[in-house]
This record gives structure tokens, sequence and C-alpha cells, in this order.
């Protein structure tokens, strides 16, 4: 056994770790280890060379590390393996991930993509060489090992093969939201030192030109959609740069793809920033490839036979891991939606897709039940009857499919193919075998709304610090407003837990990412001694250990009186009594009782911003409440008494269940405008509001919310 005698480093996993930064096989004598150990801390120790290690045909290498997270772009960092079970899979970079799916399903289809109209596919095999033709062409244009490709646009095939040949040629792939600021691109392409950016269209170039002058290391961009209206030397079309690295010799990629190692970083994600700028999250090829494969495994997916629609900013980690790397695992194919997906296409592209798999965050699940609600609306009385009736018998059956008690109430096959069958039909989810939710809290009140119809939405948890998914709900194993169970190969444990068993979420596997770039103050903050990825989020843990979310620790209200209340829960409760409110933020700390700020549902335009203009569904509450307004300033305005009645009472059933009468919330006030990214009271990342608000160089309180904010002060003092 591998025993150093100077540090005592004789644990599985730093064994496992070992053999691997030595690229011995399991088949090796582990005698030819003796005296060898790579600590810094023995006097024998030598600076081991990365050597292959073959395990099941794939060959994995890994640069000796120590340490379990590093804030530099050229260092590694040691893998948290296991000796057996999911964590001791062997590392595997992002190229031997991609060609092991290129070698089985080499003429499968991969990515799918509109064109006049029409779907344009490329093969996995087609796919492979676009990326690496893009690794050539970024060498070509002088990207630098460890410097980084931002890409700006929305999520298309140019979007996967700059990022994945960004990978190939060595570099950081970082992707950039399309809603930043030019301010916001710069810091973001600074800060990863982009050598080379890929932009969409001409809005997003007009970005960077804005800020070219402040981005020293910036030597080439690319537009990936239209003719450039002018040109520069520094400035590229798609189909010129794909050929600009032509000439570039195919062994000159290969070594470079041959020097990558799986304990490297090769992806950025930025987080949004709530008290500064954001961070840089490094994460490593194994992050990524462990797990994707890890992922995939869990829910069940068939090579080859997947299909999954793209339409999540690719930028946030759910998305990409979701669209690209567990696709890459199982030889799914992505289809791309249209860029107004989020506005009204989405569903044409899932009817015409038919996926197995969708990701939609909470907000993509409440349109779709305002939209259905609002339709149900105008239905005839007979058809309302009928649809109510299907979705009781609906509900009774999902919560006991659930429990696994799996009683089919009587009328079940009649009210699936009066009404269940139709409905994912129309939402183009009929061959879809799980539906999922994340990156955000999603309220009972939907959840409950798709169990009614026979579609369960699934949540999952994680962070983009945590590769994406830490916890994972199944059809086959889930609870509601459970966001599931740990990962295989992967830990959960709840630090200080409360004598309610709240605790803080820590996470513990091969998906914790290596620290945040340039950050070491930053990175010791999220990561302990141990290795443990502090989540600031407060969670516990059911007797079959579900895990759910009941805040944040940066949000719990300390009260004039001391008492710490999550605000989460009390919030999502009254939005669940009263449909009509769209965001609730709870206000309370260091006060003498709570209060509550509300937004009601709107319409919001094609930037994304929140108008005058009710929703659908809080239309629907104001007729059923005989209210014959159109906008939110109406209902202010008036303060019009059935709207206002129905809050008070939806919080008096709230304050009725709150555990204290500290708990209980005293007074409210409606806003004009609901939260939005644009407003700035939302982040890029569905990053709870109060976050945000509290954050920042200029506080929100102080602008959209200041005399509502003051009345309320003023009320609690």
């Amino acid at each position: 056994m591998h025993f150093c005698l100077a540090c005592g480093r004789n644990t599985l996993s730093e064994i496992v770790q070992d053999l691997l930064s030595f690229g011995v096989s399991s088949e090796a004598d582990l005698s030819l280890m003796a005296g060898k150990c790579s600590c810094s801390c023995c006097p024998n120790a030598e600076e081991p060379k990365a050597v292959p290690l073959s395990t099941a045909n794939v060959v994995a290498t890994l640069t000796p590390a120590d340490q379990l997270w590093t804030t530099s772009r050229d260092k590694a960092v040691r893998l948290r393996m296991e000796g057996s079970g999911w964590a001791s899979e062997t590392p595997v970079t992002v190229h031997q991930l991609f060609w092991e799916t290129v070698a089985n399903y080499g003429e499968y289809p991969a990515l799918a993509s509109k064109e006049e109209g029409q779907w344009v596919t490329l093969t996995w095999r087609q796919y492979y060489e676009q990326c690496r033709a893009a690794a050539k062409s970024f060498l070509k244009l002088g990207l630098k090992r460890y410097n980084g490709v931002g890409i700006l646009g929305f999520n298309s095939p140019e979007w996967f093969i700059s990022d994945i040949g960004c990978i190939l040629a060595g570099g950081l792939a970082t992707g950039i939201y399309t809603t930043n600021s030019p301010e916001a691109c710069q810091y973001v392409a600074a800060h990863c030192t982009a050598n080379i950016l890929v932009v969409e269209n001409q809005k997003q170039l007009d970005k960077i030109l804005q800020v070219r002058n402040q981005l020293p290391h910036l030597k080439a961009i690319v537009q990936y959609k239209g003719e450039l209206k002018k040109k520069a030397p520094f400035l590229y079309t798609w189909a010129e740069f794909m050929k600009f690295g032509e000439d570039v010799p195919e062994e000159q990629l290969d070594a470079v793809i041959d020097s990558l190692r799986a304990n490297e970083c090769c992806t950025l994600i930025y987080t949004s920033g709530t008290t500064g700028n954001p961070k840089g999250v490094m994460l490593s090829h194994d992050n990524l490839t462990w797990t994707a494969r890890s992922a995939a495994a869990i829910v069940n997916t068939v090579s080859g036979e997947e299909k999954v629609v793209s339409y999540l900013p690719l930028s946030h980690v759910a998305a990409q891991v979701f669209d690209m790397w567990i696709c890459m695992s199982s030889a799914a194919t992505t289809y791309f939606a249209e860029p107004d997906a989020l506005k009204g296409s989405l569903v044409t592209t899932l009817k015409e897709v038919h996926p197995t798999y969708f990701l939609g965050v909470p907000r993509v699940w409440e349109k779709m039940q305002e939209k259905m609600k609002s339709v149900g609306a105008k239905a005839p009385p007979l058809r309302k009857k009928v649809a109510d009736w299907a979705k009781s018998i609906g509900l009774r059956y999902t919560y006991s499919a659930m429990t696994g008690e799996n009683a089919v109430p009587w009328g079940f096959t009649l009210a699936n193919g009066l009404v269940f069958k139709k409905v994912r039909a129309a939402l183009g989810l009929d061959n879809c075998k799980a539906c999922f939710t994340g990156a955000a809290p999603i309220t009972k009140d939907t959840l409950e709304y798709f169990m009614s119809l026979n579609i369960p939405v699934l949540e999952n948890y994680g962070m983009s610090e945590s590769s994406g998914p830490h916890t994972v709900s199944l059809n086959s194993d889930y609870r509601i407003t459970s966001c599931g169970k740990v990962i295989p190969g992967s830990k959960v444990k709840l630090d200080n837990p409360d004598k309610d068993g709240n605790g803080e979420i820590c996470f513990l596997g091969r998906n914790v990412f290596m620290g945040y770039l340039d950050m070491p103050d930053k990175t010791v903050e999220a990561l302990d001694e141990d290795g443990w990825l502090h989540s600031g989020d407060l969670g516990r843990n059911d007797e079959q250990d579900f895990l759910y979310i009941t805040g944040r620790i940066k949000e719990l209200i300390i009260t004039a009186g001391g008492e710490n209340i999550p605000p989460v829960p009390i919030e999502d409760a009254l939005k669940s009594e009263v449909p009509i409110i769209s965001n609730a933020m709870l206000i309370g700390d260091k006060l003498k009782f709570l209060s509550m700020l509300l937004t009601l549902k709107c319409v919001t335009d094609d930037n994304g911003e929140p108008t005058d203009e009710l929703s659908p569904e809080a239309l629907d509450f104001c007729r059923q409440h005989g209210i014959a307004v159109t906008k939110v300033s109406e209902i202010i305005a008036n303060k019009e008494p059935a709207v206002y009645n129905a809050i008070q009472e939806g919080l008096n059933r709230v304050n009725a269940k709150a555990r204290s009468n500290a708990q209980k919330v005293q007074k409210w006030v409606i806003l004009e405008r609901d939260f939005s990214v644009c407003g700035g009271e939302l982040a890029q990342t569905p990053m709870h509001h109060r976050d945000v608000m509290h954050g920042g160089k200029t506080s929100l309180l102080s602008k959209l919310m200041f005399s509502a904010f003051l009345t309320l002060f003023t009320l609690c003092k």
C-alpha cells in the first residue's frame, strides 16, 4: 500500500489519486510505488509526469495535484475520488467523452436547428469535425493556453461548436449573458482574459465594440449570424472563421488535445454578483464529464434515442450541463429553439420535436400554467366541469404514485383519454419521459397544477459551483416541494442544524468546482478545509433522505425581538394562497414586526420588462371577483377592495399557520411594477430577489421601492 511516512496520506481516495497522477493501471504492481509520494512534504518527493491510465479502453491522465481547490487558471486540483462506487469512475476529458460518443454513435443526429423553416441536422461525427475546425481557427487567431473565448448569443450549433472548439484548443470556454450591458460584457471578457469573442449578431457586436479599447487581450471577434455591416481586420463572419484555421496541421491540434488533463479547468461560469462583480466559477473537465455521465445514468437515458430542446441561457450552468454535456454523454439530439422561445414560440418547437426530456425553470412552468388556466376559463361550462373532474382524479393518482401506493382512482383511464393525453400533446410533451425544474424555487401551487394533469414536474437542486445538479428527483423517487436525493457518488450534510433540523446545505463530490478564478478569499469562504462546498442555503432532510430547501442563511430575518425567521416559506405560502401575486418580499430585519412588499402578475414586453397590463391569470382573478380592470395601476389607484381583501384574507390564512406571533405578517403594500432582471431587482441567474436588492453598488430599495419601503419602515418602527 502507498503510505507516506512524512504526512500519513493513506486514505483510499488519496491513494487512487496518486495512482492516477503516476499513471499506474489497476493491474500494475503497486509495489512499484514504494517510496514515491507526490506530497510536497516528503524529502524524496519527485515531480511525476502525467502518464496514461487505461481503463475500459479509456485513457485518463491527471496532472499531479495535492490541493482540492485553486484560483489559478493554469493549475490542477486533486479530484474527490473514492475507491469504489460512482465516485471511483475513471476521469476523462471533454475530448475523451466526445470521441467516445463519436466512435459509437457517429452517424446519429447530434444537433438540429432551423434554417429557412426547415430542420438541418449535424451528426455526431460532423459536429466533432466542426469543433476541431473551430479549435484550429482559435489557435491560428492566437488563443493562448488557459485564456478565454467569450460567447455572447442565443443557443445555436455555433454556440456549442465555439465552446467545445475553445476547450479542444486549450482555452477556457466562457458564456456571457445576452442581456448583459456593454460594461458587464467587458468585465467578464477582461476577467477571463478573452483572446476571442464570439457574438451572435450586430446587436451583441455593438456592445463589444463599445468596450473593445478596454480589452487589451482581445485579438478577434467572430459574428455567427448575419453578415458584418462593417469590415475590419479583427472581425470575422462564421464562415470566414471556420475556414481560417484550415492550414493548421491536425498534428498541432492533436498535440494540444493530448495535453488536456481531466483535473484542469476548461470552462468558466459567471455567477451574478450581489455585492460586487460576478465570480468566475472554474469547472474542470472532470466536473463536467463526471456530472454528465452520472446524471445521464441516474435518469436512465437510452444512448442514441433521446431528444431535448435547448432554449435556456447557455451561460447558466443548468442549461449548459443539460443541453451540452448530458446530451454528449448519452448521444442525445439537441434541438435549438427560436430566439423568441420565451416569448411564445417554445411550445411550437416542443410540438415539432416531441422531446424525451425537458428542463424548464419555474417561470416557464408558471407561464404554461397561466396560459392553460386562461384558456380553461373561456371554455364552455360542460368542458370546464370535465376538466376540473379529470384534474381532481389526476392529482389523487399522482400523489398516490409519488408515495408508492399506485392506487388508480376510478375514472382515471377515462380522464387520461379525455384530458391528460390531449394536454401533453398540446404542450409537445407527449413523448417526454421526465419533466424537470430547477435553478429557482417553484411554488407548490404550480407543482400540484401539473400533477393534476398527470405531469409530475421533478425538482433538482444545485448551483454553478456544483457543476449543476447535486440532488435529483426521479419519476420513481420524488416528493412534492422536495428537490430530491443526492447524486450517487456525492454527499450532502447539514451544517449547524437548529432544533427543527434546518442547517446549511453543504456539498461534497467530484462535481464540486475548482475555485473562483483569481478570487482566493471568495473561494475560501465557499470551500472549507475538508473540501465541503457551503451553499448558503438552509435545508432539512426527511426520514427518507429527501432534501427540502427552507431558505437562505443571508436571508434570515432577525427581528427586533431576536427571533430568526426564514422568509421564503412565508412568501411562497402567500403566493400560493393569492394567485394574482407575482413576487413577495418579506421585510422585518431589526424591526418590531414583519411587513411585505408585493407585486401583481403582469404582461412583460419583448425585452422582459414588466408592463402595467395585468397578465391573463390576473385578469381571470379580477373577473372572478367582479372587477373590471386591466392594469396594475388601476388596482393600486383605487385600492380595489376585492383585490385588497383577497390578499388580506390569504395573509390571514398564512398567519394562522405561523409558529409564533413574531412570524405573522402585519403590514403589506403593492408595488407599481413587478421585479425584473432589466429593472435590477432580479439577477441574470435565478437568484432570489432579496440577494440582489440588499447587494450591489446601488440599493434598489432607494429607487423603485423607496416610498413603499419608507411607509412600511415607518409603520414597523
